[in-house]
């Protein structure tokens, strides 16, 4: 029945949040990151819903998304009168890129840096841990969104079936 309803809201136009229309051209598409990589996990997962073929390697890939680096940090937001932590504030960093098979550039190396804050209330430290990561997964997803909006800007158009594009851009066919 989901499956039914994916297709039916695909066929009207519908696509899902993230979703990347990637040219044919450039499929099958691989994305390279650490084994560790939430980011790249949080990639192949959406490239998979989307219905975007994937290669099992750099090699079989026609583009290629790399994750370049990706880290994690923290500090202290904030302390209480007596020296005690109350907010921690932590950071991801990502660096990717994408490029062709042949290695034409597709989108320049870029560096997206999401923080967040929470409050420590007095709980054990394995809740704030827990806590810490449920918000690391978030900005992996976060990361994940802005990295797939910027490759929607940055690959050409597939043509829709029934057109045809000159060179100039301009509708040659019109319906």
């Amino acid at each position: 029945m989901l499956s039914l309803s994916l297709i039916l809201l695909s066929a009207c136009g519908f696509h899902l949040r993230g979703a990347v229309d990637i040219p044919p051209t450039l499929l099958p598409v691989y994305v390279e990151a650490g084994g560790g990589s939430l980011v790249g996990n949080q990639l192949r997962d959406q490239f998979q819903l989307s219905a975007i073929p994937q290669a099992p390697s750099a090699r079989e890939a026609r583009a290629i998304v790399r994750v370049l680096g990706e880290s994690r940090r923290s500090r202290v937001g904030a302390l209480d009168r007596n020296g005690k932590i109350i907010a921690t504030e932590i950071f991801l960093e990502v660096r990717f890129d994408a490029r062709e098979a042949g290695g034409k550039e597709l989108v320049a190396p870029q560096r997206l840096e999401l923080s967040r804050s929470f409050e420590d209330a007095d709980v054990e430290v394995l809740g704030k841990q827990l806590e810490a990561e449920i918000i690391y997964t978030d900005m992996a997803r976060d990361a994940t969104q802005q990295i797939l909006a910027m490759l929607r800007a940055a690959l050409p158009r597939a043509a829709k079936p029934g057109l045809a594009t000159d060179p100039a851009g301009d509708q040659a066919n019109r319906p």
